[in-house]
């Protein structure tokens, strides 16, 4: 089978299992106006210099910059085509990607053996939808004469035009705060950098330069708290993996800003003495508050049981 279905109805997006990124729901209930307003948080996290963790994926912000905002006339007129290829619609639903490959490279009769018309098969309320891609596709065979006409079209209708009518609205809420010709300056994955950061390895040092404390005293006081020593020497020691889920756990997104780890400041907060409670995050304020255990085992214990026992907010 080319079609896979191994993705998730999120209402306004779908999610693959394979590449854990989501994508406009081309059959969702939620209305213009919701997507005007995700498009504007993108949008607002540019401007505001905010990480905005969502998976979406690559093509989305390709698709973002070959529009240019409404009174931009002199970029847009300049601007080739939208192009979307196999590796595009890879990065999201990879096994779908792998299908339609192998129909392409196939040296065998590709009519009798597929068995595909030039239809795209989508379920919609739990009943399965035959698109046709092209006029009278439900009666057009795909042959090995046609078959790269039939993946250029399937992956327009899977990438372009099933999803049109949530993408527009996503497009006007993003250009309503980040218009203008100065976008055309930077590439895809540039707007992805500023909109979601860089997943590029941590250097806790530079977070450690930077960050601000706060009931452990003043000056020396505080680099010389056993506490605010243990807990950097930790984030230190861990593996990259577990740097990340504990920079998670503290502001909420594994990933640090496109301008690197001194634009993230994070909060060290005492809570009070010794206590047999958890470490506490604010991730809204990049804060991680911790109490003054006695033992260093302690610390680690129980601040890494909040990490890897606990559930933050998060995209699925």
């Amino acid at each position: 089978m080319i079609e896979e279905r191994a993705y998730w109805n999120l209402g306004m997006f779908v999610y693959d299992d394979d590449s854990q990124y989501c994508y406009f729901n081309p059959n969702t209930l939620e209305s213009s106006e919701e997507f005007f307003l995700v498009g504007v948080l993108f949008g607002l996290a540019i401007y505001n210099s905010t990480i905005l963790d969502v998976a979406l994926p690559p093509y989305i912000f390709k698709k973002l910059l070959h529009f240019t905002a409404p009174h931009s006339l002199a970029v847009s007129s300049i601007r080739p085509p939208l192009h979307h290829t196999l590796e595009d619609l890879a990065v999201f639903r990879p096994s779908l990607a792998h299908g339609l490959r192998q129909l392409l490279e196939f040296e065998g009769d590709v009519e009798s053996t597929f068995c595909r018309d030039f239809v795209a098969e989508t379920e919609r309320f739990g009943q399965v939808i035959r698109v046709p891609l092209c006029p009278n596709g439900e009666n057009r065979p795909v042959t090995n004469s046609n078959r790269r006409e039939f993946v250029d079209l399937y992956l327009n209708y899977l990438l372009n035009s099933s999803v049109a009518k949530q993408f527009e609205p996503f497009k006007r809420g993003f250009y309503t705060v980040c218009g203008g010709n100065a976008l055309s300056l930077f590439r895809p994955e540039e707007i992805e950098l500023l909109i979601r950061g860089s997943d590029e390895a941590l250097d806790v040092s530079a977070l450690k330069a930077v960050a601000i404390y706060d009931g452990w005293g003043s000056g020396n006081l505080v680099e010389n708290d056993l506490v605010v020593k243990w807990f950097w020497n930790f984030f230190e020691r861990i593996t990259p993996k577990e740097q990340r889920m504990l920079l998670s756990f503290i502001t909420g997104s594994d990933r640090i800003p496109a301008m690197g780890a001194t634009n993230l400041i994070i909060k060290v907060v005492c809570l009070g003495q010794d206590s047999n409670r958890f470490p506490v995050a604010r991730t809204c304020f990049n804060q991680i508050c911790l109490w003054r255990y006695k033992r260093r085992e302690k610390l680690e214990t129980l601040l890494w049981r909040a990490v890897t026992e606990s559930e933050g907010f998060g995209l699925k």
